[in-house]
């Protein structure tokens, strides 16, 4: 498992509102039984994106939201294959998380 690395949600009461989760936990922690994960959910009305705390990414042809806010951890034993990397994306996935944490 990497950060920025995006691997599909196993968990069956949540997979259909997040197919994908993003992984944002250093990789100097990789010995921990645990990752930090975001869960990326397709954008709806009920639900728009917050500018600057969700940016959006396009995984599998569909556009789906960082859900920062939504931000926990899970055991690695159930993290799913992985299907894309947005480590190209870093600046945004920190800055979102930095608008979390910070509120800047």
């Amino acid at each position: 498992m990497a950060q920025f690395h995006v691997y599909r949600n196993l968990d069956r009461s949540s997979r259909e509102r997040f197919p994908f989760l993003l992984d944002v936990q250093s990789d100097l922690l990789e010995s921990l039984a645990t990752r930090v994960v975001v869960p990326l959910g397709e954008a709806d009305a009920k639900r728009p994106p917050v500018g600057g705390l969700m940016p959006v990414f396009e995984i599998d042809g569909r556009a789906v939201v960082m859900r920062t806010s939504e931000i926990t951890g899970i055991a690695c034993r159930i993290v799913g294959e992985r299907v894309a990397s947005l480590e190209h994306r870093r600046h945004e996935i920190v800055a979102a998380l930095d608008v979390l944490i910070s509120g800047v």
